[in-house]
């Protein structure tokens, strides 16, 4: 920047179309005064005077040049003008007029910004807010104090020059979500959350459930130096892999099983409900598929004792879903709560090769034992030996969050979200939702994520289920989410004062959700079968025995 940052930019024009909103002329030829940026002006409020931020929501051009003058491409209009003195007196430059969106001036006792409530007078002189002057009230917390999370830097300065710092306290305890549609780096901003909330001044007891597989180079967590403590801490990292997730059967419950066998009639479901009931009675909850077999038939006698064909039938059902289909459900293992959480920790939990039905049996009922778990301790009703016991707070990131808790309610991990998203504040349970088709995902659990991450959204209807559910962000914000770029995005809501744009930094892991670059593969798929051919044809006596053929040919 050419100019100091105390010289005036512009001088205020008067009031904006909205009560909350001015207009100030500006010559402004380097183009600093651009969409997003933030200005202040002085005035008096409460008693003392004050800087007044507003951030710039539009710029249009408050002195045209006549039709006339743009008619031929090929002559520069500005040379045309000044040659016809048409705007001498302004040097041969525009003037635009801004419009601002007032936030107010920063209270530091209540850390936030408080709207004065009366516009700036006409004439006074408008500046653009100083890079240390924003990184004293866009954030309520300092790179590398206790829950500081450093995600990039404001998107309106060079990189790196206004440093976006959000409180990580807020984002656990009031919950985040992370929209954006497919390809704008939703995941790669993800992973540098995550490294933030690894950091010494963080270790954070983090879960992510990886639909996918895309988290797995997490797993360099431990060896980047850039997390490690003074006090010896490096971050630990670890992958559960679909073939090691295990859930004990009896922790399912009706509707799970429901769930799971959408086959099941509803004279089915009813000879169920009474075997589970007897077990619960009789075993006390502790009971295996063999038994629940044996209960069912016990459930559905014939007039001579013998199992019904609904019997025969529910028992076919039950062993082909949880005996011969999958080994994911247990008769005595669960994964393990606290090897799933510690503080320090990071858990990717991969589902890629599990059927989407029992994904949603696996997140339900480790949801479910997560948030009991948590009541319990809180509560001082756990055993500090026993399995329930979480004496910390933790949090879980869900990838693909529309197929947990879709919008359509066909999902039986949304009960439990909901509950976790209204109620898990008090007892140290935060989420994270991470989705590209908001329109799918439940717009109860959208709504309840008090921290908003938007990326480029570009499609219609999901753009207006966030405008629906996403509280503090103003429209002309909203109306910029198709403009931005990968690696650009839209920060709000309680981890910040106000509502930012932000350029995501780089990551200190791999990323692993990288696209696919078909065109490379091809061409290494054709060059190596080429070699292969020409190494078979350099053999003694090849050429006898081998007709050249295309490397495509099968």
């Amino acid at each position: 920047m050419t100019q100091r940052e105390d010289t005036p930019v512009g001088t205020v024009r008067g009031p904006g179309d909205s009560a909350h909103e001015y207009v100030f002329v500006t010559q402004d030829p380097e183009q600093r005064v651009g969409y997003g940026e933030f200005v202040t002006y002085r005035a008096l409020a409460d008693g003392e005077e004050r800087a007044i931020f507003g951030r710039v929501s539009a710029r249009v051009p408050e002195r045209r040049y006549p039709v006339g003058l743009l008619a031929a491409p090929g002559a520069p209009p500005d040379e045309i003008a000044a040659m016809l003195g048409y705007d001498a007196d302004l040097g041969g430059t525009e003037l635009d007029a801004v419009t601002a969106t007032v936030l107010g001036y920063h209270d530091a006792a209540l850390g936030e910004f408080v709207n004065p409530r009366c516009p700036p007078r006409q004439g006074m002189p408008v500046r653009i807010a100083g890079d240390a002057e924003l990184m004293a009230v866009l954030g309520s917390r300092r790179r590398g104090e206790v829950g500081s999370a450093e995600v990039g830097s404001l998107l309106s300065r060079p990189q790196g020059a206004v440093p976006i710092v959000l409180d990580v306290r807020a984002i656990t305890s009031t919950h985040l979500a992370i929209i954006a549609g497919t390809g704008s780096g939703k995941s790669y901003l993800a992973g540098v959350l995550l490294e933030e909330m690894l950091q010494p001044w963080n270790r954070a007891a983090v879960l992510v459930i990886d639909p996918h597989g895309e988290y797995g180079t997490l797993d360099r967590l431990a060896d980047c130096e850039a997390l490690r403590g003074d006090d010896g801490y490096r971050p630990e990292a670890r992958i559960v892999h679909p073939g090691d997730i295990r859930v004990k059967l009896c922790s399912l419950q009706r509707g799970d099983f429901r769930y799971l066998m959408p086959e099941m009639s509803e004279r089915m479901f009813h000879v169920l409900e009474e075997a589970i009931r007897r077990l619960e009675r009789e075993r006390r909850g502790a009971w295996t598929l063999d038994d629940l077999l044996r209960a069912v038939e016990g459930s559905d006698p014939t007039e001579r004792g013998e199992p019904g064909m609904t019997a025969f039938a529910l028992h076919w059902r039950l062993k082909s879903t949880f005996r011969d289909a999958t080994d994911i459900f247990s008769d005595h293992e669960n994964l393990r709560l606290d090897d799933l959480f510690a503080p320090g920790r990071c858990t990717v939990l991969q589902l890629n090769e599990v059927d989407h039905r029992a994904q949603q049996a696996v997140v339900a009922t480790l949801l479910r034992r997560l948030y009991a778990a948590r009541m319990r301790t809180h509560r001082g009703q756990a055993d500090e030996d026993g399995a329930d016991y979480l004496p910390f707070p933790v949090f879980t990131l869900i990838e693909e969050a529309h197929n947990f808790a879709p919008a359509s309610g066909d999902g039986i991990a949304t009960g439990i979200l909901k509950t976790i998203l209204g109620e898990g504040r008090k007892f140290g349970v935060g989420v994270g939702l991470i989705s590209q088709r908001p329109g799918r995902l439940d717009g109860d659990a959208l709504s309840q994520c008090m921290t908003q991450f938007l990326l480029r959204i570009v499609n219609p209807l999901d753009q207006e289920s966030v405008s629906r559910a996403v509280e503090g962000v103003g429209r002309d914000l909203l109306r910029e989410l198709p403009a931005l770029s990968k690696g650009q995005a839209l920060m709000a809501g309680r981890a910040v004062n106000t509502p930012v744009l932000c350029r995501v930094r780089q990551r200190l892991t791999p990323h692993g959700a990288e696209d696919p670059d078909a065109p490379a593969a091809w061409v290494e798929y054709h060059r190596r079968a080429a070699q292969e051919e020409q190494r078979k044809l350099a053999l003694p006596g090849a050429a006898a025995r081998v007709t050249p053929r295309s490397p495509f040919r099968t």
